[in-house]
């Protein structure tokens, strides 16, 4: 983080001017923001429901119904985002989701809790992941992938630190008051972070064109983004009912809450080094290449899981091993945008892109409670989550091959033959996947 916060790098390699603050604050933001509003729920999830009398089902179908309102919700805040910057944006989200946190612990009945859920969704859209990379990827430009980097890694210690400290606060206190407290810090950390950290001049958008040579709602129509929306939604569904399985998962072959919920905080853990090993695939594979290992890399763990019974240290272990892959899909989903159509509508495409993702993660923790009982619990389930991860490595790679067919199919003739093939040799020379400076932005397969 040194490097890119040194005085040089207030300016950057394009002439970018870049607030100094901006990496500390963002990792801050990011760690508190999905520890509080994401990861304390499946911690707290148990004794909510013992303590109020509410359903798994109904509880986690308004954490999903938050979701699904973070999906919607991350369309238009991504135009505003490539517009006018992240700092209006996410300093709102910040005081709306400390709203939402302390309306969440006050709610009497389940229908309160709801809205509380609702108003959370919203501020995920504007605090969360899409905002934060939109900010370094128009900040950063060329060098946006060590900055995301650093980002992310921050951001998967959100689980390692905060599931631990909500189950340890949980044991002193109630539910409600526990949410509490963590409102309190969430406000404490975000509100300041974003309103004074992300004041600097935001660029003007890059003017190179995109792949298909259109607009943003040109590229959308395209068969290749199709079919990674829907790679990147039915693995973000798998994965996301992973996460809140992972718990349930360990409990039914005899870990205890407080174990099961260090488990789930040392997946966070490995998340931040899978991260550290995304730089490395990147120079070594090309875009599809890696988007379909990275995905059939999740199956393999999710499989694993969902088979072995015990010890509850192997388990352990693998929910580690699964988090390492988790941190290096949220990395891909990161520069999947910039890396096929550039960066001029970074906020609007990426935000279109995920929101499938965010829709299939939003079904997964009610469909996971609903599914895991004709399964046969959570092992069943599991399994099954890793049968739907393959079908999302296979529309990945359909999805690349689709983009170079394309490519190829539409060249005029007399020209040269289709460089797809010559693309994957250029991605390693690199060693990132911005290639704006050879005059293409294309790096399919």
């Amino acid at each position: 983080m040194t490097s890119l916060d040194a005085p040089e790098a207030a300016i950057g390699n394009d002439a970018r001017p870049r607030p100094r603050a901006v990496l500390p604050a963002l990792c801050a933001t990011q760690i508190t923001s999905w520890g509080i509003v994401y990861y304390a729920f499946p911690v707290l999830l148990p004794r909510l429901t013992e303590d109020t009398g509410w359903s798994s089902g109904a509880a986690s179908a308004a954490f999903s119904g938050a979701l699904l309102i973070s999906a919607v919700t991350g369309i238009p805040v991504g135009r505003i985002l490539d517009r006018r910057g992240p700092r209006a944006v996410m300093t709102a989200g910040s005081c709306l989701a400390v709203t939402a946190i302390v309306l969440i612990a006050a709610a009497p009945n389940l229908p309160l809790f709801a809205v509380g859920w609702l108003l959370a969704g919203i501020a995920m859209a504007a605090t969360f992941y899409q905002p934060a990379f939109a900010a370094v990827t128009r900040w950063w430009g060329p060098d946006r992938v060590r900055a995301l980097t650093i980002v992310t890694l921050a951001g998967g210690l959100a689980s390692t630190v905060f599931a631990p400290l909500t189950s340890a606060l949980a044991d002193r206190l109630s539910w409600r008051m526990t949410y509490v407290v963590l409102a309190v810090l969430l406000a404490t950390v975000t509100i300041p972070a974003h309103a004074f950290a992300l004041r600097g001049p935001w660029p003007p958008a890059s003017r190179r064109p995109t792949q298909t040579g259109g607009n943003h709602s040109s590229v959308v129509r395209t068969r290749p983004f199709l079919l990674l929306a829907a790679a990147f939604a039915l693995s973000g569904f798998a994965m996301s009912a992973v996460v809140i399985g992972m718990v349930p998962l360990l409990t039914e072959r005899g870990a205890s809450p407080t174990a099961a919920a260090w488990a789930l905080g040392l997946g966070g853990a490995g998340q931040t080094l899978g991260r550290t090993l995304y730089a490395a695939l990147a120079r070594r594979t090309g875009v599809t290449t890696r988007t379909v290992i990275l995905i059939t890399a999740g199956g393999l763990t999710t499989f694993a899981l969902g088979l072995v019974p015990s010890p509850v240290a192997l388990l352990v272990v693998l929910a580690v091993l699964a988090g390492m892959v988790r941190g290096n899909l949220t990395l891909l989903q990161a520069t999947a945008v910039a890396d096929r159509w550039g960066t001029t509508h970074y906020g609007r495409l990426s935000a279109l892109l995920a929101a499938p993702a965010t829709v299939a993660t939003a079904i997964a923790p009610g469909a996971g409670a609903v599914l895991a009982g004709p399964f046969g619990g959570q092992a069943g389930l599991f399994v099954v989550l890793s049968g739907v991860s393959a079908l999302a490595a296979l529309l990945a790679g359909v999805s690349g091959a689709s983009a170079c067919l394309g490519t190829c199919n539409h060249r005029d003739r007399g020209q040269a033959p289709c460089e797809c093939a010559s693309r994957h040799d250029e991605v390693r020379s690199v060693g990132r996947t911005d290639l704006n400076l050879r005059g293409t932005e294309q790096t399919w397969e």
